[in-house]
């Protein structure tokens, strides 16, 4: 008997009106929902901007970057990819219009292209499709969710629009389109409006794409009106409108798709069928313990990314956000988490009192000598005061300066990335770094990614890792061995 080829399908999640709408958390809700019907899922992310990964950008322009188990430095999205569907995302799954256009013209250098004309339209497409087919075949997934990055009707975009109007041509049957669309509600007006989302079906539609599926985001829940009004000049079943009002938490969202049924409305365009019953289960435990906290922890993070103008930019430290609220969640609290802005404590020290007043304080990641005074102060008064504080990457390396200075008394002990004529540099470029910073290469050249560390028998570190579940390795000397991943050249 002749095997059956599995068809692995394709899932283009575009997003409509304005950007920030949620494409990422719906991404990865979908993919959450079909796992819990029993399939292997995977995600992609593409970013429209011309830079080959995310690691050459300011935090606050582009927000966290977040680094994959292999080393790349990807979009924040990645990591919710991960969070969501328990998995790790590789190099692969990560696509830039930069990495696109580097290999289509490295090829056309190569003499791949036998010769002919390399023209934007079809080879950049094709390109974008070879990668996505390679996702599918490396994963072995039954289900492959393709973000686009950006709203439909940008420039940017287009070409990965095209990419997917031609891989619907090439395999009808496995590809679906999702729109993420917002319905703004104007204060002064009152009704939820439906004309941006058609202008953005229309626009589209432009591009040669029908939404088989569409994502109403909005303050509120859609009313039938609504769903009836988008159905009608949509061109989309009343049915297949999915209302995705404002959570307090983005963990809610796949148990909110599934009060429509979602998982079930993919499969049946598919003309699939559920592997198992829907399992959710310790998915409505984590949303039971948001909900219902016996307590509260308040945490201080002290950065420096955060500030845009007048508003405040936490997707610069999303990790760190979302790593206090998990590890809150599995004891049963609510965390409170306050923006300290490391250069106010420099202008104004006394208000280092206020610190007294958090459960604890993390000092995370950062670049330059920007805030830097004012972060030093924060950890040293935790120090004297007995705080609990966490530093990670550039907090940790300024803890290590804050003690030298005033407990080793090094008085002008420092990070040579500040000051490189330091008489004690206590943090320093690591060797390896050196030849790419004098040959000014940046992107893609840090220590990134997992990373080997050996954690000394009897040290506060080795209790910390000994007694949880990360995995590690144990030494005949006592000591373990943890894997971490990495994204610096200090040390």
């Amino acid at each position: 008997m002749k095997k059956i080829k599995k068809q692995p399908k394709y899932i283009f999640i575009c997003g409509g009106v304005m950007s920030g709408v949620g494409k990422g958390t719906s991404s990865a809700s979908i993919g959450k929902i079909l796992q819990s019907r029993g399939f292997k899922v995977t995600a992609i992310k593409i970013d429209p901007y011309v830079n080959v990964d995310a690691g050459t950008m300011n935090p606050t322009e582009h927000g966290e970057v977040f680094v994959t188990e292999d080393g790349t430095e990807c979009d924040q999205d990645v990591g919710n990819y991960e969070r969501f569907l328990n998995t790790n995302i590789y190099d692969i799954n990560y696509i830039t219009t930069g990495r696109v256009y580097q290999t289509v013209i490295q090829k056309e250098r190569n003499l791949e292209y036998g010769g002919k004309c390399v023209e934007v339209v079809p080879h950049i497409p094709e390109e974008v499709i070879r990668r996505i087919k390679k996702v599918a075949k490396s994963t072995g997934a039954d289900f492959i969710l393709i973000e686009i990055g950006g709203t439909v009707g940008e420039y940017q975009n287009i070409l990965f629009l095209e990419a997917a109007r031609i891989l619907k041509i090439q395999e009808p049957k496995n590809v679906l389109f999702i729109l993420v669309t917002y319905l703004p509600i104007p204060s002064k007006i009152g009704e939820m409006k439906t004309k941006p989302t058609q202008q953005a079906v229309r626009t589209m539609n432009s591009a040669g794409l029908q939404p088989d599926i569409i994502i109403a985001r909005a303050e509120k829940p859609l009313d039938e009106k609504r769903k009836e009004k988008i159905s009608m000049f949509c061109n989309v079943d009343k049915g297949d409108v999915i209302s995705a009002p404002d959570v307090d938490s983005i963990y809610e969202i796949p148990l909110n798709f599934e009060k429509d049924n979602l998982s079930l409305k993919i499969l049946k365009k598919f003309q699939m069928k559920p592997k198992k019953n829907r399992d959710l289960q310790d998915w409505e435990k984590l949303v039971k313990k948001i909900h219902h906290p016996k307590k509260e922890i308040k945490i201080g993070i002290a950065g420096k990314y955060f500030k845009t103008g007048d508003f405040i930019l936490t997707d610069s430290y999303i990790s760190v956000i979302e790593a206090v609220k998990h590890a809150a969640y599995n004891f049963d609290s609510k965390p409170i988490i306050d923006w300290l802005d490391t250069e106010e404590f420099e202008d104004t020290p006394s208000k280092l009192k206020n610190l007294k007043n958090f459960d604890g304080i993390i000092v995370p990641g950062g670049f330059g000598s920007r805030g830097t005074q004012g972060k030093i102060k924060i950890i040293k008064f935790c120090r004297e005061n007995n705080i609990p504080f966490l530093g990670i990457c550039y907090g940790m390396q300024l803890a290590i300066i804050e003690f030298a200075r005033n407990v080793l008394n090094f008085k002008d002990a420092n990070s040579t990335e500040i000051n490189p004529k330091t008489k004690y540099p206590v943090i320093d470029l690591m060797e390896e770094q050196k030849k790419n910073l004098k040959n000014a290469q940046y992107g893609g050249t840090m220590r990134l990614g997992a990373y080997n560390c050996e954690i000394k028998k009897g040290t506060i570190a080795f209790q910390a890792y000994k007694n949880s579940s990360f995995p590690k390795i144990q030494l005949e000397n006592g000591n373990i061995i943890i894997q971490e991943r990495h994204r610096h050249r200090y040390e």
